[in-house]
C-alpha cells in the first residue's frame, strides 16, 4: 500500500511516542449499536489523510487474509481492506496523543468494527481519523477511535470504522467524549454451529505483516515479543478476523466478498503462529448475520465477532 500523502491534524492538548509493547486484552463491554458516526471537524483530536490503493495492494492484502484457503471464487476486497486503509493513521494519531506522556508503554487493540456502504476499490481514499471518546482506566486510558473513507472524487462514503484501544500505562489525556457500546447484531440462530481449523505459520504472519503494513516487531520477532511480556512473536488479530470474514464470505455470502457489509469483533488473548485455531460460524436471523469465534486450546483468541450479509443484488 503507497504512504499516505498528505496528512494534517490539529495538535491534541496532550499527547508520545508509542513503544510496540501490546498485552492482553480486558474485557469490553457489548451491546447493539448503530453503525459508528462519522468524524466532526470540531474535534480537538482529528487528523486526515488522502491516500492511494492500488489493485496489487487489495490483491496482496486479501491473498494473506485467506491463509489456508483455495484462490477466491469471487474476486473483489477483503471485507477487512478498510481497517488496512486506515491503519497507518490511526497510528500517527495514537504517536501525536501520547507525545510526552511517560508512563505509556504500548497500544492494546481491544475491539474493532467495520461498517462498509460502497466497495473498496483502487484509487484515491480520503481519510479521517478522530478520538471520538477517552476515559481513563486503571491500566491506562481506552480510546474510542473514528474512522470514515471516502472518495474524494465524488465524497461518496466507502466505510465507518469503530475501533477501541487501551493506551498502556498513558495517564496524561483528559477524559472526553463518550464511549458507544459495541454493536453485536443477530438475535434468532437459523442452523447448528460449524467449526473450521486453522493453523497459522510464521510464514502466514509475515506475509500478512508485509501485505497490512502492520510491522510491529511484536508479530516478527521473538526478541521483540519477549519484551513485551509475550513468550514469543504473536500473531495479528485482525488477521484471525480477516480468515473469519473470508470463511464466511465463501460459506454465507456466495464467495461474493460485496455482501459482507459490516464486520466486528472483541480481542480476548493474542495467539502464537503454529497454534491450532478452532473458528466457529453460527449464523442468524434467515443468514442476514454470521456471529463467529476464534479459540485455541488454551481459550478464546477473538469473541463477539459478527459479520453483516446482503441479499444477492443488493
Amino acid at each position: 500500500m503507497t504512504t499516505p500523502t498528505t496528512t494534517t491534524a490539529t495538535t491534541p492538548t496532550t499527547a508520545t511516542t508509542p513503544t510496540t509493547a501490546p498485552a492482553p486484552a480486558p474485557t469490553p463491554t457489548t451491546a447493539t449499536a448503530p453503525a459508528p458516526a462519522p468524524a466532526t471537524a470540531a474535534s480537538p483530536f482529528l487528523r486526515r489523510t488522502r491516500l492511494t490503493v492500488t489493485a496489487a495492494d487489495l490483491a496482496a492484502y486479501r491473498a494473506a487474509a485467506r491463509t489456508g484457503l483455495t484462490a477466491p471464487a469471487h474476486p473483489g476486497t477483503s471485507p477487512a481492506h478498510p481497517f488496512v486503509a486506515a491503519h497507518t493513521l490511526a497510528q500517527h494519531t495514537v504517536t501525536a496523543l501520547t507525545a510526552g506522556d511517560d508512563g505509556f508503554t504500548g497500544v492494546v487493540h481491544l475491539a474493532q468494527e467495520i461498517h462498509t456502504h460502497t466497495p473498496l476499490t483502487p484509487g484515491d481514499l480520503d481519510i479521517t481519523v478522530d478520538v471520538s471518546a477517552v476515559r481513563r482506566e486503571a491500566r491506562g486510558t481506552r480510546l474510542a477511535l473514528t474512522t470514515r473513507l471516502t472518495d474524494p472524487a465524488t465524497g461518496a462514503l466507502i466505510a465507518d470504522l469503530a475501533t477501541s484501544a487501551l493506551l498502556v500505562g498513558a495517564t496524561r489525556t483528559e477524559a472526553y467524549g463518550t464511549l458507544a457500546p459495541a454493536a453485536h447484531p443477530g438475535t434468532t440462530p437459523d442452523t447448528e454451529a460449524l467449526t473450521l481449523t486453522h493453523t497459522l505459520t510464521p510464514a502466514d504472519t509475515t506475509a500478512y505483516a508485509t501485505a497490512s503494513g502492520d510491522l510491529n516487531p511484536i508479530h516478527l520477532d521473538d526478541d521483540a515479543a519477549k519484551a513485551a511480556g509475550f513468550p514469543a512473536a504473536i500473531a495479528h488479530g485482525m488477521h484471525l478476523v480477516a480468515l473469519a470474514a473470508e470463511e464466511i464470505t465463501d460459506r454465507h455470502a456466495g464467495a461474493d466478498p460485496t455482501r459482507v457489509t459490516g464486520l466486528g469483533a472483541r480481542f480476548a488473548a493474542p495467539t502464537l503462529p503454529g497454534t491450532r485455531l478452532r473458528l466457529t460460524l453460527q449464523p442468524y436471523d434467515a443468514g442476514t448475520v454470521v456471529r463467529f469465534t476464534v479459540a485455541t486450546d488454551a481459550g478464546t483468541a477473538v469473541k463477539a465477532g459478527w459479520a453483516r450479509i446482503t441479499a444477492a443484488g443488493e
